[in-house]
């Protein structure tokens, strides 16, 4: 929590889908993550159809098979395994 503190990203949580969708964007502007964030809807399909709490990295193919899943986050959310994952199916 005090890294949250300290990088500015501590926030109450979201209760529409609209404070949900500023959160992720000063998250993704504060933390310069350089690749697409999607946002789920308040109503958590996307996590408790892919079980993504706290946080995961998902690579999902064009024909939508899961093709990589991370460990649990945060000490999963490693970014690195992911782009191996896109670099092997580019092979």
């Amino acid at each position: 929590m005090q890294s949250n503190v300290k990088e500015g990203v501590l926030f109450r949580n979201p209760r529409s889908n609209g404070e949900r969708e500023q959160v992720a964007n000063s998250c993704v502007r504060k933390l310069h993550i350089a690749f697409p964030a999607l946002i789920d809807s308040i109503d958590n399909r996307v996590e408790q159809a892919y079980t993504g709490w706290p946080d995961r990295l998902f690579l999902v193919g064009a024909d939508g098979n899961l093709r990589f899943k991370s460990e649990a986050g945060p000490f999963g959310f490693v970014p690195k395994n992911l782009e191996a994952a896109l670099a092997a199916q580019t092979r």
